[in-house]
């Protein structure tokens, strides 16, 4: 039997302002908790903190726009993070110079992940990730 309410305590959500990196330091830290509380094992935790941190700042950085950031934990402990940005371009793939500072992000999504992708919408789009269970 499922508890009462239990889809609400596996869900996070956090609506982003444009160029706003403060707030990516709150996204993390509001994952992690959120991780913790719903017993995801410490090593998902600072994969999904990663690569959750790579897609909002990104985001971010590279629309001007707002960005919604969504967490969901399902029953069978699939872990789903969506970040929906207003900008509707596929992000480009590119292989960073062997001393760049930026650029690697979607290569250690697509690295780490069990499964990502890109999806357009008539308003933006949503990137997203998932982690299996362990």
């Amino acid at each position: 039997m499922r508890e009462p309410g239990c889809a609400l305590h596996r869900r996070l959500h956090a609506a982003l302002e444009p160029a706003d990196l403060a707030a990516v330091g709150m996204v993390r830290r509001r994952l992690r908790a959120a991780l913790d509380r719903w017993g995801v094992p410490p090593e998902a935790v600072d994969t999904a903190e990663l690569l959750a941190t790579e897609l909002v700042t990104n985001a971010l950085v590279h629309t001007g726009q707002r960005a919604v950031f969504d967490a969901v934990l399902t029953p069978d402990r699939l872990l789903r993070i969506e970040v929906r940005d207003g900008v509707a371009r596929v992000p480009g793939r590119r292989s960073p110079a062997e001393y760049a500072t930026s650029g690697r992000g979607l290569l250690l999504v697509e690295a780490l992940a069990d499964d990502w992708g890109v999806q357009l919408r008539g308003d933006g789009k949503v990137t997203w990730f998932e982690l299996g269970p362990s």
